[in-house]
């Protein structure tokens, strides 16, 4: 059986804090209608504060933001149920236990349900309001295979993503709200994460005004798949394929390079001072998703 995954890839600009969701509601069931599987959205899609003024915008962003329990939730998961759907409606703005506010990208599988959450471990600084998150998360498609969160900076740090493929993911959804000029950059690290982990890489800007667009997909040996070259609004649709990315790890990057093959049982373990820990090859290759749990801390 293949392992294909029809993505709908929505580089659309964001929706202002507490607009209706009519319009939102109807374009995940046009594309679910159109045969995507999966629907994926920028970063804080549903949580646009760009109108207000600079020192405004953080505290506006405070005021909006919910706890997991809160109706929005509930809402969503009617969205991607209604449209019998894997959803990521981008990321939302979380009100922690402790009065923590967390940039936290939330999935809906087709009955509703919200089944990852994770929260932005590296918000940028000094600009953003965001408390870091403190751990990883992937998810599992049953039948498809498995898939990594990360949220636009966090593509800047090969930590994130390298941990999100040692936990089995073949596919990195990076949800990204990038305003600035360094777009052109992560254009860049979304390929050379891609390359260096052997796992496909979707990254999803917002359009213009406000974002800088060119949302792209790329798969496990760097090739771009689908891309945007501009910030018009616009959707990328593919086909993932995700025995591709096994085939790429089993055969090696251009039938070359076979990197989580690098240690053999008889290497010694590799001290990372950085990190005051080590690469242990008892450890280093990716998990299996039927041999994991779907989400590990």
């Amino acid at each position: 059986m293949t392992r294909t995954m029809p993505i709908s890839c929505m580089q659309a600009p964001p929706v202002p804090i507490g607009a209706d969701l009519g319009a939102f509601r109807a374009e995940v069931a046009a594309e679910a209608a159109a045969g995507a599987r999966l629907v994926v959205y920028p970063e804080l899609h549903l949580f646009g504060a760009d109108a207000a003024p600079d020192g405004e915008r953080n505290a506006l962003l405070r005021a909006s933001a919910v706890d997991l329990a809160d109706p929005l939730i509930a809402t969503l998961g009617t969205v991607a149920r209604d449209a019998s759907c894997w959803l990521v409606p981008g990321s939302i703005c979380e009100r922690g236990g402790n009065g923590e506010l967390f940039n936290t990208a939330v999935v809906f599988d087709p009955q509703g349900a919200l089944v990852a959450t994770y929260r932005k471990v590296f918000p940028w600084r000094p600009y953003e309001p965001y408390d870091p998150g403190d751990r990883f998360t992937v998810f599992d498609i049953p039948g498809t295979g498995r898939f990594g969160l990360s949220i636009c900076y966090d593509a800047w740090f090969p930590e994130v993503t390298r941990h999100l493929a040692w936990m089995g993911a073949e596919a990195v959804l990076n949800i990204v709200k990038t305003t600035t000029p360094d777009r052109a950059q992560e254009v860049v690290l979304a390929r050379a994460n891609a390359i260096v982990n052997q796992n496909v890489t979707i990254s999803v800007n917002c359009a213009g005004p406000v974002g800088r667009g060119q949302s792209l997909i790329v798969d496990a040996e760097g090739a771009v798949l689908a891309s945007s070259d501009d910030a018009a609004p616009c959707v990328l649709r593919h086909d993932l394929d995700l025995d591709a990315v096994a085939r790429t790890r089993e055969h090696g990057t251009a039938g070359s390079n076979r990197m989580w093959e690098q240690f053999l049982p008889t290497d010694r373990p590799l001290a990372l001072p950085l990190y005051e820990g080590r690469i242990d090859p008892a450890r280093w290759r990716p998990r299996h998703p039927a041999a994991d749990s779907a989400t590990r801390p």
